[in-house]
């Protein structure tokens, strides 16, 4: 993937939920791979929750998140199947303003390469709420690596032409 480097490498600070009935922070498996490529990657790590899989759990702290200065982007772990108790798209649905539908898209297809037509049952998905960038993957460890590794890592790197996520952070509220 094509970086710049002649450009700088700007850190922005991520906030990392784990929604989940059943996870722990020691059994949170999906959460701590995440925390662990956000930082090696250089940036901070401004929160990180485990929620259970209640709307209106999920909502409350994706919307005191997104309302935090130290926040620039969102990503959540788990939810995203199709079981009765998997909430998160619904949840970004009554927050967001808008959608990112290129993210689930992509994740699929990268999914699709290592996972066949099982990926069909993935609702992954991105959203910007408040001006903040909320991606919802899946809780498997290997789709959060899939994600981080084809995905987040470029997209949330200053540096990655031509364009990335971060360059338009300071847009994100105009009017």
């Amino acid at each position: 993937m094509p970086i710049d480097s002649t450009k700088e490498f700007r850190p922005i600070n991520i906030s990392l939920l784990t929604i989940s009935d059943t996870r722990t922070e020691a059994t949170d498996r999906s959460g701590q791979i995440l925390a662990k490529k956000i930082k090696e990657k250089g940036h901070g790590l401004s929160h990180k929750e485990i929620v259970k899989d209640e709307i209106k759990d999920i909502k409350k702290i994706l919307l005191d998140w997104c309302e935090d200065p130290n926040v620039d982007v969102i990503i959540t772990t788990g939810g995203t199947g199709l079981t009765g108790r998997d909430t998160t798209p619904e949840a970004l649905e009554e927050i967001k303003d808008k959608d990112i539908p290129g993210f689930g898209e992509l994740f699929r297809l990268i999914s699709y390469k290592k996972i066949g037509a099982s990926t069909i049952q993935s609702r992954a998905m991105a959203v910007l709420a408040k001006g903040t960038y909320i991606f919802a993957l899946p809780g498997s460890s290997g789709a959060v690596t899939d994600a981080w590794e084809d995905i987040l890592k470029y997209q949330l790197d200053s540096r990655f032409v031509p364009c990335n996520f971060i360059d338009l952070i300071p847009r994100l509220n105009e009017k």
